[in-house]
C-alpha cells in the first residue's frame, strides 16, 4: 500500500479544511456542474501539495446542507423533514465523491479515501440554545422573513443579505480518528470530517444517536489535525487573509499572529470567529502551525508567503519551520 500511495518518510502532515465558499461560490446558484468546476480547480491548488505532504482533506457544507434542508422542507410527500444529522450524512458522501473524482484525475497514482466521519458533541452544549452556524443560500431581508414565518428557522445577517442559522456545538472527539490515522500512516489521502462531522451524542447508557446541529467543520478539523499529529492546519476560504476590523475603513491583513494575538481581537462568530478559534486551538495546544488564507494560495502559504499564519511565537519562514 505504501509503494502505491507514494508516502515518503520526512513527509509533514498538513490537514487542511476548505471552506463552503471555497466549494461553491458565494451567491451563486448551487447547481452540481458549476459545483464541479469549483471543485476541479479546488483540486488543482491542493494536488501539488502532495508532493512534498502528508494530506488530510476536510470540507464545509454550509450551501450544501441548507439547500438539502429546504429540499426535505417542501417535500409534501414527507412527514418530516429529514433532520440535519442525515443531511450532513449526504453532504459527505456527495462533496466527498466530488472531492475524490477529482483528486484521482489529478493524483492517478494515489490512494485516496472519503470517510464518512462521526462527530461526538456534548448534550449540554450552550450551542443548541444559541444557534449561529450559517447554512444555505443567502436572502432578502423581506425573503428572509418569510423563510422564518414559513418553516418556524432562526435567521441572521450574513453580510449584506440573511441566511438561516442552526446550532453548531463543539467537536469533543471524531469517532472514526484511529481508522483516520492509520490510513494517513499508509500514506492514504484522507478526505474526512466532512461538514464538521456528524453530530451525535452519547447517552448515560453508551448508545449513540444523532442530532439537530452542523458542527464548524474547522473546529473539527483543528481537533483531527491534533489527533493524528499534525504539523500544520491550513484553513482555506474565499478571503485572503484575516483582516482588523473587517469590512471598516482603515482594515488591514494580518500576516503573522499569535492565539493571544488573535484572541484580543473580535471577529463574526458565524464566520470567521470559529476559524480564529480553531487555528488558536491547535496551536496552543500542540506548538504546530496554522494559517488561514484563500484556496488558490494554498502552496504561497505554507511557503509563507500569504494568508495568516498563527505560530506559538508570530515568526515563521516557511514549511521548513513545520513540525520538529
Amino acid at each position: 500500500m505504501s509503494q502505491a500511495s507514494g508516502h515518503r518518510r520526512g513527509d509533514r502532515r498538513v490537514m487542511i479544511a476548505l471552506g463552503g465558499n471555497a466549494l461553491a461560490i458565494r451567491n451563486e446558484p448551487l447547481d452540481a456542474t458549476p459545483q464541479i468546476r469549483t471543485i476541479a480547480r479546488a483540486v488543482k491548488a491542493l494536488a501539488p501539495l502532495s508532493m512534498h505532504h502528508q494530506l488530510l482533506v476536510a470540507h464545509g457544507n454550509g450551501p450544501q446542507v441548507g439547500l438539502l434542508a429546504l429540499e426535505s422542507s417542501a417535500d409534501a410527500s414527507l412527514a418530516a423533514p429529514y433532520p440535519l444529522d442525515a443531511l450532513v450524512a449526504e453532504t459527505q458522501g456527495l462533496i466527498g465523491y466530488w472531492l475524490l473524482a477529482a483528486m484521482q484525475n489529478a493524483l492517478p497514482d494515489r490512494e485516496l479515501v472519503a470517510m464518512i466521519t462521526r462527530t461526538l458533541v456534548d448534550a449540554g452544549d450552550s450551542a443548541f440554545g444559541r444557534p449561529s452556524k450559517f447554512v444555505g443560500p443567502t436572502y432578502t431581508e423581506d425573503t428572509a422573513r418569510a423563510v422564518v414565518a414559513r418553516h418556524g428557522w432562526t435567521v441572521a445577517r450574513d453580510g449584506g443579505f440573511w441566511r438561516r442559522v442552526v446550532a453548531s456545538p463543539v467537536p469533543t472527539a471524531v469517532l472514526e480518528i484511529a481508522l483516520i490515522e492509520r490510513l494517513v500512516d499508509a500514506g492514504v489521502i484522507v478526505v474526512c470530517g466532512g461538514g464538521g462531522g456528524i453530530p451525535m451524542v452519547r447517552g448515560d447508557d453508551g448508545r449513540l444517536d444523532g442530532v439537530e446541529a452542523v458542527v464548524d467543520k474547522d473546529l473539527t478539523a483543528a481537533l483531527i489535525a491534533e489527533s493524528v499529529h499534525a504539523d500544520f492546519l491550513l484553513l482555506l476560504t474565499d478571503v485572503a487573509a484575516v483582516e482588523t476590523d473587517f469590512g471598516q475603513p482603515g482594515s488591514e491583513p494580518i500576516a503573522r499572529a499569535t492565539p493571544a494575538d488573535l484572541r484580543h481581537r473580535q471577529f463574526a462568530a458565524g464566520s470567521m470567529g470559529p476559524k480564529i478559534d480553531a487555528v488558536c486551538r491547535f496551536v496552543e495546544r500542540t506548538g504546530g502551525v496554522a494559517a488561514i488564507g484563500a484556496l488558490e494560495d494554498a502552496g504561497r502559504i505554507l511557503a509563507g508567503e500569504a494568508g495568516t499564519i498563527v505560530t506559538p511565537t508570530g515568526s515563521f519562514r516557511g514549511h521548513g519551520d513545520v513540525g520538529p
